[in-house]
């Protein structure tokens, strides 16, 4: 998945203008986004403060490795299984 090119902080900052009563075409047009792009950041990070932010990053971030580590152990389990069976 690509990255974005603007930090938690400064998606949070870009929707506090258009919550403080800039339009919203115009916080776009500052911010060099489109229109989808501002109200796909607001459905993810609307009503969040930085720390918020922050704290959902770091979730991600240990869902994913927990995920590998699940699938690892999955597929450990497997070839254990098939060479149990191959024994007999």
């Amino acid at each position: 998945m690509k990255r974005s090119r603007f930090s938690e902080e400064q998606i949070i900052a870009m929707l506090k203008e258009q919550e403080a009563g800039m339009a919203t075409a115009d916080v776009c047009r500052k911010h060099g986004i489109s229109s989808a792009t501002f109200y796909k950041y607001k459905a993810k990070y609307g009503g969040l403060e930085v720390s918020d932010a922050r704290r959902l990053r770091a979730l991600e971030d240990e869902n994913g490795k927990l995920k590998k580590l699940l699938a690892e152990a999955m597929l450990d389990n497997a070839i254990l299984k098939d060479v149990a069976a191959k024994k007999w």
